[in-house]
């Protein structure tokens, strides 16, 4: 997406950012990416860049982007909480949820680092990032079906799930990912084999257990007010 703000446009938001506090925007601590795909359809995989903040130790919300540039897309948010959290939702509600322990497992989840930062730090940092966030499950809708080119964010929410299984993954995708960020999502996986796999908890994933079901905003009753 270009930048075609007119000059008054721009001259406007640098007098705003200059003036205005940005508080929860800058409590964003923490970016990693991984891909996503759409509850309904495995097939339709799109990878996600997560922009977060720690809300407490067993919460962290985050804004999802298509790319982690200057003028990426803003595609959706995704809620990530602790294993202790997630036990205690009501079973309806874990449906919507998804384990993030393959993805941490595989070496598909990668917390980026500027090039400059030494091999062995970003190493040190990811690999601790990531021994907390194996047992975390995350609810994550997108907005914007940037898989089927729409240019703004056309239609309902749509309900993203993570992956579980090698044999799932759009490899194509993901060594895309891999080589812009120069990465190795085997030898991070062999990395991380000292990670403990946590015991996902039976609620979480329901696409596994055949419910190939999409939620969105279509499904729920949808009342207005009548016009006097």
């Amino acid at each position: 997406m270009s930048c075609d703000k007119t000059l008054g446009s721009m001259t406007v938001d640098t007098a705003a950012s200059a003036k205005q506090s940005f508080a929860p925007v800058s409590a964003i601590c923490e970016t990693v990416c991984g891909l996503h795909f759409y509850s309904h359809d495995m097939t339709r995989q799109v990878e996600a860049h997560h922009y977060c903040s720690h809300v407490s130790e067993d919460f962290r919300q985050c804004v999802v982007y298509d790319a982690p540039t200057r003028d990426a897309k803003l595609i959706g948010i995704e809620y990530i909480v602790s294993e202790k959290v997630f036990k205690t939702f009501p079973e309806e509600e874990k449906r919507y949820w998804h384990s993030h322990h393959y993805e941490v497992k595989s070496g598909m989840l990668i917390a980026p680092f500027p090039s400059a930062v030494p091999k062995a730090v970003v190493d040190a940092a990811e690999h601790k990032a990531m021994a907390k966030l194996v047992t975390t499950y995350g609810k994550t809708w997108h907005f914007w079906e940037v898989d089927v080119g729409h240019p703004y964010p056309f239609g309902p929410p749509r309900l993203m799930m993570g992956l579980t299984t090698d044999d799932q993954v759009d490899q194509k995708l993901l060594a895309d990912r891999d080589k812009r960020f120069g990465v190795d999502s085997e030898e991070k996986k062999k990395q991380r084999e000292d990670i403990p796999m946590p015991n996902v908890d039976a609620g979480a994933n329901a696409w596994e257990k055949g419910e190939a079901w999409q939620a969105t905003m279509e499904n729920c009753e949808m009342k207005g007010f009548q016009a006097s």
